[in-house]
């Protein structure tokens, strides 16, 4: 009697935990909005990636459906729906929503800022991510790094740049802060997502545009219209991809999702990164085929672009709490960061540039 009554109890026990592994594995669907266009296997597919290893990790209960911008909601709007709960989640650039707070920008890429290499390291080991979480709580949501385009190129022009005086008027489509300085030196900034930019130039609508780089611009067209080629990106020296997550959808999510979820995004945040590299000097030599033509910007543009950042960010620091905050930890660690590429990797490429350029010669 006394056995049977123990196998009883351990039937009932067994079928009581069977429920409760089930309920620790719950059925999960969530919409993810996305900025970019759905013809940028790169930055478009950092989503796309998320999405898959999420679902494969958990047998695909836990499921993310992508949309492209417009489908779910504008590609500029999709912070305010992450917020209000519209979407449990984003992948965008932080900088498109500077001017809610410059604060946000420092989530991704400001003018004189940090490469992508020393944008990482601040973000995971010195800080950053940490600072920028407070801030996200005001706006509800939870933030995650989660792909990097490397430094950009300086953007298309119809006409070439050749002193600073011929940036004065123009119509230059930019992302976020880097219009905030351009602007201060006559250039008229314009706001316009990514996959509306060819229209744009098409229309003279605008005089000139930037994105990304040559693998991703090459994709949307703007070298039929405009042959001349800029750089660098003074105001994009790293291009970081975000992703937002509803804060009560984060809340709600069992742990082990969450950290399937996180690990999920910071594997695709070096998978982006690994995809320009890899894909960027191709695309560099296919537009030179077709007749493009690189030129580094003239050094009084980049001469003036450098005072008027460093203008802006002092008046920041000194009305802007939240921004004053975070810029300091930000500052530092790139200043560090400099000061260590000047020993090691920084010198270490001069030096391969110019052993190239001397093998060329020959």
């Amino acid at each position: 009697m006394q056995r049977r009554s123990l196998i009883q109890a351990a039937t009932v026990g067994a079928a009581l935990a069977a429920p409760a592994v089930v309920r620790a594995q719950p059925q999960v669907r969530w919409r993810l909005a996305s900025s970019w266009p759905k013809t940028l296997d790169t930055i478009y597919g950092g989503a796309v990636s998320v999405a898959k290893r999420v679902s494969a990790a958990t047998n695909g209960k836990f499921e993310i459906s992508v949309a492209g911008p417009g489908e779910l909601v504008p590609a500029l709007q999709v912070a305010d729906a992450v917020q209000n709960g519209g979407v449990e989640c984003a992948h965008t650039a932080s900088v498109f929503f500077f001017g809610k707070d410059p604060t946000f920008a420092l989530d991704g890429q400001i003018p004189f800022g940090m490469t992508s290499r020393q944008m990482t390291a601040w973000m995971y080991a010195g800080g950053g991510l940490q600072l920028l979480r407070e801030f996200y709580r005001d706006y509800n949501i939870v933030n995650f790094a989660c792909g990097n385009t490397g430094t950009q190129m300086g953007g298309w022009f119809r006409k070439e740049i050749k002193s600073l005086a011929d940036m004065k008027g123009l119509k230059f489509r930019i992302g976020g802060f880097g219009g905030v300085v351009l602007q201060r030196l006559g250039v008229v900034p314009q706001s316009i997502a990514g996959g509306e930019i060819y229209n744009g130039l098409e229309k003279k609508i605008i005089d000139a545009a930037e994105f990304v780089g040559p693998y991703d611009d090459e994709k949307l067209g703007f070298y039929k219209i405009a042959k001349f080629y800029h750089y660098p990106s003074y105001w994009d020296p790293c291009g970081q991809i975000t992703m937002y997550v509803n804060a009560k959808a984060w809340e709600a999510l069992p742990k082990d999702y969450q950290e399937i979820f996180e690990l999920a995004c910071s594997d695709a945040h070096v998978e982006m990164q690994a995809k320009y590299d890899a894909r960027n000097p191709d695309a560099l030599r296919r537009l030179v085929g077709a007749g493009v033509q690189f030129k580094p910007f003239p050094k009084d543009v980049g001469a003036a672009a450098w005072k008027a950042t460093n203008e802006l960010y002092a008046e920041l620091s000194a009305t802007n709490d939240k921004w004053r905050k975070i810029y300091a930890s930000f500052e530092k660690f790139r200043d560090d960061q400099i000061l260590w590429s000047r020993f090691a990797e920084g010198s270490f490429e001069s030096m391969m540039n110019s052993m190239k350029s001397s093998a060329t010669k020959r």
